[in-house]
């Protein structure tokens, strides 16, 4: 479970579209709240998606190969097969123009609740999916399984909090360099979506067909 999770934090800190969007709060007028805003919205969904597991399992795995265990397995499949064909099909259609997205033109209007809202919107909803199934198998008894769910959601954020705690302590350069690192981004917006979906659906196919089989 703890390697699992690593793996799904880290595709899911690594994404390129809600760190454009992060850079793009950042630089606005109320830079600062408005990413703190998107920040603690962000962990905040993370970790309802992990209580509301805890909460249908008790805290304790199910049996293994019991229904409950194969259901979360085959969830994790499931994702991990449609990540897969994802980025083959991201990878396979026409390159297309990517021109900035609406909001941007309002961004210095922006109240700190639509910034929470947009971290909502911008959550990689397969990824927290696959860490939902993978939580399932938490032993919330052991002081082990605690700090790899709390460490989970922590990487999952970390791309977040280094841009922010960044943004607070050197506030021109780090204007500047994240400026440059969201045009980086938004160059290599469509490799880097390809490769995540790749790596992570097929790290969680493999994995969940072994435990199927195991």
């Amino acid at each position: 479970m703890v390697l699992d999770l690593m793996v799904i934090g880290t595709a899911i800190t690594l994404g390129p579209l809600h760190n454009s969007a992060f850079i793009l709060l950042l630089s606005s007028r109320r830079g600062v709240r408005q990413g703190l805003a998107f920040l603690l919205s962000w962990l905040a969904n993370l970790i309802a998606v992990i209580a509301c597991v805890v909460l249908l399992t008790g805290g304790q795995p199910p049996a293994s190969h019991s229904a409950p265990s194969t259901a979360a397995i085959a969830a994790k499949l499931a994702i991990g097969l449609a990540l897969v064909l994802y980025g083959v099909y991201r990878h396979r259609r026409p390159p297309r123009p990517h021109g900035p997205p609406r909001w941007t033109a309002r961004i210095d209007d922006a109240s700190p609740a639509t910034a929470a809202a947009l971290a909502w919107v911008l959550q990689p909803w397969a990824l927290v999916g696959a860490g939902a199934a993978t939580a399932v198998d938490a032993n919330l008894s052991t002081l082990t399984d605690w700090l790899a769910l709390t460490g989970y959601c922590l990487l999952a954020t970390l791309s977040l909090v280094v841009m922010e705690m960044y943004a607070l302590r050197a506030p021109a350069a780090a204007n500047a360099r994240l400026n440059a690192l969201r045009s980086w981004l938004e160059q290599h917006q469509e490799q880097l979506i390809v490769t995540l979906s790749l790596l992570a659906g097929l790290w969680l196919t493999v994995r969940s067909i072994y435990e199927l089989v195991a």
